[in-house]
């Protein structure tokens, strides 16, 4: 990324007022990330959600000063990063409208692998949580799953090592920016979790553990898997907000029963009675809900349609056909083409059968 345009990502994304979704509506209708901050106020006004206090806050002085020096700690400490339109940014968060749009990496990370699972419970995990996340993912092995959870105490720590033990890569979603470490005991682990897969954090080099920032965290664990694991939870917690938001998402959830009088397992408990998770036992309910016993049978490189297709319906096709599902927004940006105009497009290719509408504004090709 040329560094006027990550300047200007950097500003964006430190504005106050400007949260993740916001952001890409303005980039998606600006169609540049530079020009955001050059367009006059009138223009930007007439786009839905940007009114005077966003605007206000959009060209505060002080964020380009920020992100001038957050740049510079980037550029210092040779930080990776990935942009939420680059072919590298995690294809599972990509699909999620309120993902990051600049996420900060560290380690040896390969989001190629699509057998991804969250694993997230309690702090004050039991010998028989530590147990059945152990065995669970020394099961899960053959499969060769990505583990991502929160680097936090109990479940979170259990499930990170645990991968490292199976030689799984492990993923660990930050709540704070890399000149920090929540909670520093665990800065013994560093090492080894950034060998077998790395961190990942949306927060600047100096940001806090702050607790609003873990709720944040929360949804890049979900997002970024296929199917959030919750071993043990009470019946409130930071794993069943976790829950909600993969089901928001339409992801698999999975908790793991308890004993009705097991402090620690009434929050699964209650996930599997309101139907909001899938009642896991073994290793084997996974392999099977997330199909990774079935081979896939090979596909034809191009499939053949019996419809003419015009040239901006060939470029949605040719993106959908690339990346499978995608949001509108996302295919906007990828096509170059208006959302006004690509809904009228959409339509028309519905029409013809080529692709179908999916919930939570997707699409994929038929």
């Amino acid at each position: 990324m040329k560094e006027e345009k990550l300047l200007a990502v950097l500003r964006l994304q430190k504005c106050k007022a400007i949260g993740a979704i916001l952001a890409k509506k303005l980039i998606v209708n600006v169609g540049d990330e530079v020009q955001i901050f050059r367009e006059k106020s009138a223009i930007l006004s007439k786009i839905n959600g940007i009114g005077s206090h966003v605007l206000k806050h959009l060209f505060d002085k002080q964020n380009i000063e920020l992100a001038e020096k957050e740049f510079k700690y980037i550029q210092e400490h040779k930080i990776s990063y990935t942009y939420f339109l680059e072919e590298n940014y995690p294809i599972n968060l990509q699909n999620c409208i309120d993902s990051p749009i600049l996420l900060f990496k560290d380690g040896n990370l390969d989001f190629t692998n699509q057998k991804i699972i969250s694993i997230v419970g309690t702090r004050n995990i039991s010998s028989y949580g530590r147990s059945f996340c152990n065995q669970l993912i020394e099961e899960l092995a053959e499969h060769n799953p990505v583990i991502v959870s929160g680097f936090a105490y109990g479940v979170d720590i259990c499930a990170h090592k645990a991968a490292i033990e199976n030689k799984l890569q492990t993923i660990a979603v930050l709540a704070h920016g890399f000149e920090e470490i929540y909670p520093k005991i665990h800065k013994k682990y560093i090492n080894s979790v950034n060998e077998n897969g790395g961190f990942l954090t949306e927060f600047w080099s100096e940001e806090k553990p702050l607790r609003e920032n873990f709720l944040k965290r929360n949804r890049i664990v979900a997002g970024i898997s296929n199917a959030t694991i919750i071993i043990e939870s009470a019946e409130k917690g930071g794993s069943l907000v976790t829950a909600d938001i993969a089901n928001s998402y339409n992801r698999d959830v999975f908790a793991v029963p308890g004993r009705t009088t097991d402090i620690y397992s009434r929050g699964c408990n209650n996930l599997i009675k309101n139907n909001k998770a899938h009642l896991l036992s073994s290793a084997s309910d996974i392999v099977k809900m997330l199909n990774w016993d079935i081979q896939k049978k090979s596909k034809s490189i191009q499939k053949q349609l019996f419809v003419e297709l015009s040239e901006n319906e060939q470029k949605v096709y040719d993106v959908l056909h690339q990346k499978g599902q995608q949001l509108l927004d996302v295919i906007s940006l990828e096509c170059n083409i208006p959302i006004f105009q690509l809904s009228s497009i959409l339509l028309q290719m519905e029409l013809k059968g080529v692709l179908k509408p999916l919930p939570g504004k997707m699409f994929e090709i038929v």
